[in-house]
């Protein structure tokens, strides 16, 4: 087998140890660089995907969205030769590559920016949303301020909607009639914001990631994924959530627990 042919295929998938239609591709880790490799690479911390060569449409790997260039290397490692976008020391380039990672991602930065507070937007429409749903509203607030600044005629380039910039499957999931409609959108936008708290356990972060960029991103990387709109978005939110938070005469929420080391 060629190969060159596969990777070039698979959108630079990859070639890795084939099984039936499947291939395992290494997504790995190090000083804030990713790589894909045939193997896990020493020093890196690795996770093995498993690629269909039959599916419609691949995952994105690389994390970032956009155009990408870069170098295929071979090296020999336990007896047998692998490949990988890392030139690590006894490398050898193959070829040179450009890569355009999938465009199919809902994740967005948002229309609103971190700025003052607004209380006076909607104000009777939040309150209602978040005592039926239980949720925290100056955190209901924070994300409608940075979908959409509060405005209900909003309309994204990913085509969600309203004050809540409700995606269309999401408009059908909550029968919202009028997404448009500031008391539709935002109650809306509060019973998902509920699920996705539930789902994650009170992890406001997980929860406002998948609120960009789907439960499915946010599963697939294990946490935030490294979409750059993404991490501005949860950024903007987390700023905006305290911000609303002392507005409203509340106690600051305590940080996020880091990994144990």
């Amino acid at each position: 087998m060629n190969p060159t042919r596969p990777l070039i295929a698979l959108a630079f998938a990859l070639l890795a140890s084939t099984h039936g239609n499947a291939r395992t591709v290494y997504r790995c880790i190090r000083d804030g660089t990713v790589s894909l490799a045939t193997a896990p690479e020493p020093g890196s911390q690795c996770f093995a995907k498993e690629l269909d060569d039959d599916a419609a449409a691949l995952p994105n790997l690389w994390g970032r969205m956009g155009v990408f260039h870069g170098t295929l290397y071979k090296r020999e490692q336990d007896g047998r030769t692998v490949y990988s976008t890392r030139n690590l020391p006894g490398s050898t380039p193959v070829l040179g590559f450009t890569v355009a990672t999938p465009a199919g991602s809902p994740a967005h930065a948002g229309l609103g920016r971190v700025g003052a507070p607004r209380m006076d937007a909607f104000p009777r429409e939040f309150r209602s949303a978040a005592k039926k749903t239980g949720i925290d509203e100056a955190w209901l607030r924070a994300i409608a301020h940075a979908e959409s600044y509060f405005d209900a005629k909003a309309v994204s380039d990913k085509g969600a909607r309203g004050v809540m910039q409700l995606m269309p499957e999401t408009i059908a999931d909550y029968g919202v009639r009028d997404p448009f409609d500031a008391k539709q959108s935002i109650l809306a936008g509060a019973k998902l914001l509920k699920a996705l708290w539930t789902r994650y356990e009170g992890d406001l972060v997980l929860a406002a990631a998948a609120y960009n960029a789907g439960a499915g991103a946010v599963a697939q990387y294990n946490g935030v994924p490294p979409y750059v709109e993404t991490q501005e978005y949860v950024a903007k939110v987390q700023a905006l959530h305290a911000r609303y938070r002392k507005a409203m005469k509340l106690p600051p929420l305590p940080g996020q627990l880091a990994p144990a080391r």
